[in-house]
């Protein structure tokens, strides 16, 4: 399967006119700027690569899913550099406040199928490389189970 593809035919939503309460505050303000400069097909690891200045963690539901094909090409494009990898946001942004979380519950019935099966695929794949993070194995396990109960 061609998991970039399928992603963003999966996740095709429009792109928000805002990501984050951009009148909040600065960091807001930068965040929200940032998320409309670039859109699904640009984005990259200079944007959301940093676990401590990360964009996402700003952003509104719809922007998430806006931005997952970013995130399911991102994660496949650095699977095989440990220096470099995604998967540990691709995990922390999937499993983030356990089942239930704002993002599961935001998707369909299929775009949750599709993530769980994007999950077993790395499993199935590069079990080897998902122990190399933050992330472990049991985590990435543990954010499937998420999102293939929230499917079923």
């Amino acid at each position: 399967m061609d998991w970039k593809q399928q992603a963003k035919l999966i996740f095709n939503v429009p792109k928000p006119a805002h990501f984050s309460d951009y009148r909040h505050c600065c960091e807001c303000l930068e965040h929200d700027e940032t998320l409309l400069a670039f859109d699904v097909d640009c984005i990259g690891l200079a944007q959301l690569g940093n676990p401590g200045w990360d964009p996402l963690c700003f952003s509104s539901v719809a922007g998430l899913m806006y931005y997952l094909p970013a995130l399911i090409r991102l994660t496949l494009d650095t699977i095989e550099n440990p220096r470099e990898t995604y998967l540990d946001q691709l995990l922390f942004h999937l499993a983030q406040d356990g089942p239930g979380n704002r993002l599961v519950s935001a998707c369909s019935k299929e775009q949750r199928e599709f993530v769980a099966d994007f999950l077993e695929y790395l499993v199935d794949n590069y079990s080897s490389r998902i122990d190399v993070g933050v992330f472990t194995l049991d985590d990435i396990l543990r954010a499937h189970e998420i999102w293939r109960a929230a499917g079923s």
